[in-house]
């Protein structure tokens, strides 16, 4: 119900512009993540959603992709609340922090199934960000981060995994995650992100491969909101 009221995609939500908008949105990105991949390539099915500064919908963005991926027949969903310095999941759908990734990372004991959120979304988990921590850079720069995402990306083969990022032009959390990563979504808020932070941020992933943006927040029509996909 909350999700419904914070106009977030949800599986009794009907069919809304939004559900639409992100099942276009999802579909390149499902393709690939279960598509050929060339030696030393980082899994496609783990996928990195940022933006150039806070605010432009990338927390927003994230969990839509995520339940709408969810609502697919053949695959399951893990949300990982990565943007550790100012997490934002848990609080978007009305849930309290709790550990999470950084809590693994600080401790070794600590396994992902005793801090992972099932929701009532049956094909959905949740990888909340955990205890702040001031060595978050180098918690995730570690071969332990390096050991725990290859193991969520290939632990469940019909798993995608979708990173809600810290903003890049703010941290060094983001691109230290994105080396990781196999799709990077970078969210354009419409009308607010200057065209400057966004060459900066392409600039940043320059090197890395399966680069796309979605521009968010476009008002097509009065009172209308839309999401468009486009490759990088």
């Amino acid at each position: 119900m909350r999700m419904h009221e914070a106009g977030l995609v949800t599986a009794a939500g009907g069919r809304t512009s939004l559900v639409e908008d992100f099942r276009i949105i999802k579909r390149p990105l499902i393709k690939r993540a279960f598509g050929a991949r060339k030696p030393g390539d980082n899994p496609g099915n783990l996928i990195m959603i940022t933006s150039s500064l806070p605010g432009e919908g990338k927390t927003f963005c994230s969990i839509n992709l995520a339940m709408s991926i969810a609502m697919e027949l053949d695959h399951t969903v893990l949300l990982v609340d990565a943007d550790v310095a100012r997490p934002s999941v848990l609080r978007t759908l009305g849930l309290p922090a709790q550990r999470g990734l950084m809590d693994i990372l600080l401790d070794d004991k600590l396994d992902m199934a005793d801090v992972m959120l099932r929701t009532n979304v049956n094909t959905l988990s949740i990888l909340p960000a955990g205890t702040s921590s001031p060595r978050a850079t180098e918690l995730l720069a570690s071969h332990m981060m390096k050991n725990l995402v290859t193991e969520i990306a290939n632990r469940y083969p019909d798993r995608i995994v979708i990173f809600d990022s810290p903003p890049l032009l703010l941290t060094s959390e983001s691109h230290v995650l994105a080396s990781n990563m196999g799709q990077i979504v970078l969210v354009v808020e419409s009308e607010r992100t200057t065209q400057h932070a966004v060459k900066e941020s392409l600039r940043q992933l320059d090197g890395l491969s399966n680069v796309n943006l979605i521009y968010n927040k476009s008002r097509e029509f009065p009172g209308t909101e839309t999401y468009d996909y486009h490759y990088g």
